[in-house]
């Protein structure tokens, strides 16, 4: 086991996560964590990302039930897991779920649960959630079965769906290799799909409850509510199993054919932050970002002092500079964006770009949900194109693609599209937060879709959420742990931080960004440690490594480098003015990975054409010409 001091150093807690147990039954494999199924295999190839029982409060926050009587049964021919999960609510409510797993080989594998409340119990979802992968799967044939015992031939949607690509689910099955087949059956109560890559999960997600009944909603008292997943393989084949997960094969890099240019670097900047950022001169003049993104949210308490916050920084920035407003709307938008000007200008504030939001659509209007008040898109960019006149005018979200995707807004007047993404929405294991990189390919080819070749930006995107879309508030992480939604997060501190943010860099590159913020410079989304934080105050997190190093980039023509395995390896490639090139990459997995340079040759490496990087490290190397 790893020290507490690596712990630390990679996650920014010493608190490890449980791991998972392996599960076989003949040809099927899994992995159970947290009363959960992860990782359903069958011959070595996913079926099934997750099946989970999920527990969600009014905020759509994640009970962490507390596990008893647990009892994990392998044999030689399949296994059998139950509990007792014991979840305790507000007003001391209780809910306790009795659950039962098993699977045989060449039979079903099943999950159910039976769930009671002898108090009643307020949630907005209790029951199981099923993942579908996307890689491999998206745009593929699948066919559902409803609970009405109709059957719909069609496809895993390509594009991101903005709403639910189906519903009223009974069962769904879809193509896990050639001749093989996987149904999911899902019994007890009706059940939807969404998409997840909305919110940068990397699944398509089947859950009990269809969004359009209200929530939240309570679960009586004394009524036991049961519910059951059935997975059934189809196998016409005959042949043995052919994958071996303890295969030690390296990773191979090749030459791939996508090229562009690399994003300006960014940074976002509060009236809370604009201070420290401005104490923190010297460190903000290494980076060297190309834009400082200022936040500016009149609901939030900010007004016309933060202005002269604001040109205090950027009189110490070289670069371009861009304020997002979400306007509050109580007034006409024309009234608002103008008094925002007047102050603007009392201040001596001129960014350079102006990103316009009505504030209420930063919170998300699920499906079956009455859209709030809101004045016209055009209306707004109408009343920003006045209020500032000669300045570029962006539009688009200031939360994530989710509510871009639900609320495709006007582009014809913009210069530029935005909006963030966030990777800890639904869960934050640290399997989970890696993962959701690969949906982000997925997320910028469906905004292209949308709005074409408009300028497109994305950010900022960190691991800590700065505004919850789905409740009322962020949670607060006060012991520093894995929590989804919190508002600070220990790895944004740590080395896994540092890898993540390589990786989003490395998998939204052919998307032609002209802009991407991963972090602020202080604060809890910063990039350097605060004067309440355990290491000294200015002192830099690992992601500044990537941050400034991806601002040294900006500009850069860069070519696609494919990795073998991109679950674990990313890479890219960048060329200088002068044509020299550097190979980067990152590792973003927990353990070290073993990388051959088959075509490509290190200028510090003559002889060896293998390297060994470590748990979540990023290199950077210059190539032979």
């Amino acid at each position: 086991m790893k020290s507490e001091i690596d712990l630390f150093q990679l996650y920014g807690t010493r608190e490890l996560e449980t791991p998972p147990v392996r599960l076989t039954a003949g040809r099927l494999d899994v992995d159970f964590k947290d009363g959960n199924l992860r990782a359903i295999r069958y011959d070595g190839v996913e079926v099934l990302r997750a099946v989970s029982y999920l527990i969600r409060d009014r905020d759509w926050g994640t009970y962490a039930p507390d596990i008893d009587d647990l009892r994990i049964n392998q044999h030689q021919d399949g296994f059998f897991v139950s509990y007792v999960a014991r979840c305790a609510g507000p007003e001391n409510t209780e809910l306790v779920i009795d659950v039962r797993i098993a699977a045989e080989a060449d039979e079903a594998l099943t999950f159910e649960a039976i769930a009671l409340s002898m108090t009643g119990f307020e949630t907005n979802r209790c029951g199981f959630c099923i993942l579908h992968p996307i890689v491999g799967h998206a745009g593929t044939p699948v066919s559902v079965e409803h609970v009405d015992g109709s059957r719909e031939n069609t496809h895993f949607p390509d594009l991101i769906e903005p709403w639910q690509p189906f519903k009223d689910m009974r069962a769904i099955t879809h193509g896990v290799m050639a001749n093989v087949t996987a149904e999911c059956r899902m019994e007890g109560d009706t059940f939807e799909m969404e998409d997840q890559r909305n919110w940068s999960d990397a699944s398509y997600k089947t859950y009990v409850r269809p969004l359009a009944l209200p929530w939240p909603y309570r679960i009586p008292a004394g009524e036991p509510m049961r519910q059951r997943i059935v997975l059934t393989i189809g196998n016409k084949r005959r042949s043995p199993p052919s994958f071996s997960h303890t295969s030690d094969a390296a990773i191979t890099l090749s030459p791939g054919t996508k090229s562009g240019a690399m994003p300006s670097i960014g940074l976002v900047v509060t009236p809370e932050e604009a201070d420290a950022t401005r104490a923190a001169r010297n460190r903000l003049a290494e980076i060297g970002p190309q834009e400082l993104l200022f936040h500016f949210d009149p609901n939030a308490g900010h007004g016309a002092d933060a202005f002269k916050r604001f040109a205090a920084v950027t009189a110490l920035h070289a670069g371009k500079s861009t304020l997002e407003i979400a306007l509050p709307c109580r007034q006409a938008p024309l009234v608002e964006a103008q008094q925002i000007a007047d102050w603007m200008r009392a201040a001596g504030f001129k960014p350079d770009a102006i990103m316009v939001s009505p504030s209420v659509d930063r919170q998300s209007t699920p499906p079956g949900s009455k859209w709030p008040e809101c004045p016209p898109l055009e209306e707004v960019y109408a009343a920003a194109h006045a209020a500032f006149p000669d300045v570029r005018i962006g539009g688009g979200m200031l939360s994530y693609f989710t509510e871009l995707n639900r609320k495709r807004g006007p582009a014809d007047t913009l210069d530029f599209i935005t909006h963030c993404t966030n990777p800890i929405v639904h869960a934050a294991d640290d399997l989970s937060v890696m993962q959701t990189l690969e949906a982000l390919p997925f997320i910028t080819r469906s905004v292209r879709a949308i709005y074409g070749d408009k300028s497109y930006r994305i950010g900022p995107s960190t691991i800590p959420m700065r505004q919850n879309p789905y409740g009322s508030r962020t949670m607060d992480n006060p012991r520093g742990g894995r929590i989804a939604m919190a508002n600070t997060d220990p790895r944004h501190n740590a080395r896994f931080g540092e890898a993540f943010a390589l990786g989003y860099a490395a998998r939204v590159l052919d998307a032609g960004l002209e802009c991407l913020t991963l972090s602020a410079l202080t604060g809890s989304f910063g990039l350097i440690a605060g004067e309440n934080e355990p290491s000294a105050a200015g002192t830099k997190r690992p992601l500044f490594n990537t941050v400034a190093a991806l601002s040294r980039l900006a500009g850069q023509p860069w070519h696609e480098c494919l990795s073998s395995d991109p679950s674990a390896v990313l890479s890219f490639i960048t060329v200088r003015s002068g044509g020299s090139r550097s190979l980067h990459l990152v590792n973003i997995t927990p353990i070290p990975q073993r990388v051959e340079l088959e075509t490509f040759q290190l200028k510090e490496q003559t002889e060896s054409k293998r390297l060994l990087l470590d748990a979540y490290s990023t290199v950077s190397a210059a190539l032979m010409d």
